[in-house]
């Protein structure tokens, strides 16, 4: 491979996924740089649930396009590395990338109607996969397309197959998607925003899915996502991001128990209660994403945070360490022991 490791290490030698100090910098003429990742770093093990939770503009899903290679070429700056498997995605050619997408990693769009092809049928859609990867007959596809829209609970397959995206509800264009997906039982999945626009029924459903398929094909999963909700329901550890950077890293137990950095504590008490008093005001975090600091200035999340002391613009915080694993990056962390300021229900 071009530049980087030689190739795939046999199996149990390391994390099926090791994201490390990854970094994504959108260079345009004339305009200010924008670093959207800064130092990423995290590990998927096989069949393990991974969540990536933060605000819209944390980096969320441009770290996964980075992990996949779906960034534009022109205009990007990419720093670090993400082995899969041993081999490095970022180092890796165009053609050598393909290969590995749809067949060992797939992704899960969080827009259906626009990742989808309007002008080709779904069954055309599906049944790519199974031809370009696992080299089946057109007609063995075809069957093998209407088997996977039922495994996703798509009602009467067949017909389905010959109908266009926008004769679909948008929880079908989401299965459609998932089928197409788990089409060569890839050992990465990466859902990005799964349940977005889909009423409250259907993504409770569509989580559901998710979670046996990566409980039947032992397939680990990366969900990307701001509803703390969908992170008690699914993840063993949880990766809470501000400004392109991990700020706290904990199993998900710990982590709903007792978070530590201001900005956990700020998106799980902005939940809304259901014990609560009629007409309780919520707890917003003050100000946007917008407001903050370059992280070689400081703490990032210093302008917003109600916990700010004058060592946190002294330069950037350094993750802590805990003997549990869980590691945050705050130097006046919140460590009550206290539960947090809410009601979502941490699955078992």
């Amino acid at each position: 491979m071009a530049g980087g490791d030689s190739g795939p290490q046999p199996h149990g030698q390391h994390p099926l996924l090791e994201v490390a100090d990854l970094s994504v910098v959108f260079r345009r003429r004339g305009q200010r740089d924008i670093r959207a990742v800064d130092g990423v770093s995290f590990t998927v093990e096989p069949g393990q649930i991974v969540g990536l939770v933060g605000e819209s503009g944390c980096g969320k899903s441009v770290t996964s396009l980075a992990i996949t290679g779906l960034l534009p070429t022109r205009g990007v700056e990419l720093g670090g590395a993400a082995r899969f498997d041993g081999a490095d995605l970022l180092t890796m050619s165009p053609a050598e990338r393909r290969d590995l997408r749809g067949r060992d990693i797939a992704m899960v769009f969080q827009d259906p109607i626009s990742s989808l092809n309007p002008v080709v049928p779904i069954g055309v859609q599906v049944a790519e996969v199974l031809t370009r990867h696992r080299g089946m007959a057109r007609g063995a596809a075809k069957r093998e397309s209407a088997d996977l829209l039922d495994r996703v609970g798509i009602p009467d397959p067949t017909r389905r197959l010959k109908e266009y995206p926008h004769q679909l509800s948008g929880g079908m264009r989401q299965r459609a998607l998932i089928a197409m997906a788990v089409a060569c039982q890839p050992r990465l999945l990466i859902a990005d925003e799964p349940t977005t626009a889909l009423d409250v029924t259907i993504q409770a459903q569509i989580l559901e899915l998710l979670k046996d398929l990566v409980r039947d094909l032992n397939t680990a999963l990366i969900m990307i996502t701001h509803d703390l909700g969908v992170v008690a329901g699914m993840c063993d550890t949880v990766n809470v991001l501000y400004a392109g950077r991990v700020v706290e890293t904990a199993a998900r137990r710990p982590l709903f128990a007792q978070p530590h950095h201001p900005y956990t504590v700020g998106l799980l008490g902005s939940i809304p209660r259901l014990d609560g008093a009629r007409g309780e005001p919520l707890t917003p975090i003050p100000g946007s994403v917008r407001d903050l600091l370059p992280w070689h200035e400081g703490c990032a999340y210093a302008p917003r945070c109600p916990r700010r002391e004058e060592q946190c613009l002294d330069g950037p915080p350094e993750l802590t360490p805990e003997p549990d694993g869980r590691v945050y990056r705050c130097i006046n962390p919140d460590l009550t022991g206290g539960p947090a300021r809410t009601t979502v229900e941490v699955s078992s």
